[in-house]
């Protein structure tokens, strides 16, 4: 009799479900909270975080790894209306990420009017919105809309169902899972893309001058920080625990250079510091930074210094 049970049982059995993998794209307004949901949501530092607006320039992945399967997240710069070449070539790099992604992930600052820059994201996802999950952020604020903002997207993505409408707080970890989860239940089942271990795939070059760019433009003001971009000249392993690297601070003036190397050197070497502290943390070797400032005049309006630095 028990072996009978047994075999009825194992044939309406559901075959059990595989580890699920995904590549979500995530979108917002600048300072919408996308660098920090991903650092959050990895545990690690992978896109630098700024009260900067655009601060991400780049397509930056981060991995997720739990006992559902993988997520591979790619943080795009802050989607916002501007006709400069620089901001178009961002647009572009969020739109090109959008069609290529299996998930999408909205993510909008509750602390904010859903304003122009907000209609236009929604533009764009609505031929996207089978593949969406929008979170509202900072909803820990002081001052937050969360209401206005449900409005606006039931009028603007009314195809959304309320199951993949969240709200989270990036920044103290607050309904991360929940957002995961959501992401996971319209995941399909299928291999890793990465090894576990991997939390992002970027190279060591690009992680030292995002690590370098995210100290320097916490503590420029006004234009400096978006005149600013690092090149990575020279890297030497020079033992199995130190690595030697070169790098420069460009800016496009050169009155920007004075204000970068700072009276008596001072603001170059405290970026160097923390920019080595930083790294500690990313890297099991030490890494001797020598860091310098020059001017590339006007670089922001070049295709040449862009499409190596956008991509």
């Amino acid at each position: 009799m028990e072996e009978n049970i047994t075999e009825n049982e194992s044939e309406n059995a559901q075959p059990p479900v595989g580890p699920k993998t995904a590549l979500v794209t995530i979108i917002g307004r600048p300072s919408a909270g996308k660098s920090t949901f991903l650092n959050t949501a990895a545990g690690e530092p992978v896109s630098i975080v700024s009260a900067m607006p655009q601060t991400t320039r780049n397509a930056i992945r981060g991995i997720v790894n739990t006992s559902l399967g993988q997520l591979v997240f790619v943080d795009t710069p802050g989607y916002h209306d501007s006709e400069k070449k620089m901001n178009l070539k961002m647009r572009n790099i969020v739109a090109d990420q959008l069609d290529s992604s299996d998930l999408v992930l909205y993510i909008i600052d509750s602390s904010r009017n859903c304003a122009e820059e907000e209609r236009l994201i929604t533009e764009l996802l609505e031929s996207h919105q089978d593949k969406l999950v929008i979170a509202i952020n900072k909803i820990d604020g002081p001052y937050t809309l969360r209401e206005h903002v449900r409005k606006f997207i039931k009028a603007h993505l009314p195809n959304v169902p309320e199951n993949r409408i969240l709200e989270m707080s990036a920044k103290n970890d607050v309904g991360i899972n929940e957002v995961l989860k959501a992401l996971f239940d319209m995941a399909k089942e299928g291999p890793h893309l990465y090894s576990e271990e991997f939390y992002t795939d970027q190279e060591v070059d690009f992680r030292i001058a995002e690590v370098i760019r995210e100290q320097a433009i916490n503590r420029l003001d006004q234009e400096v920080p978006h005149a600013v971009y690092v090149q990575i000249a020279d890297m030497e392993m020079r033992s199995p625990t130190k690595m030697w690297c070169r790098a420069f601070l460009c800016v496009e003036k050169e009155s920007q250079k004075g204000i970068v190397i700072g009276k008596g050197a001072q603001m170059i070497k405290t970026i160097r510091v923390e920019s080595i502290k930083a790294l500690r943390k990313i890297f099991d070797y030490k890494i001797d930074l020598d860091l310098q400032v020059k001017v590339d005049k006007n670089w922001r309006q070049r295709d040449a210094t862009l499409n190596k630095l956008l991509k």
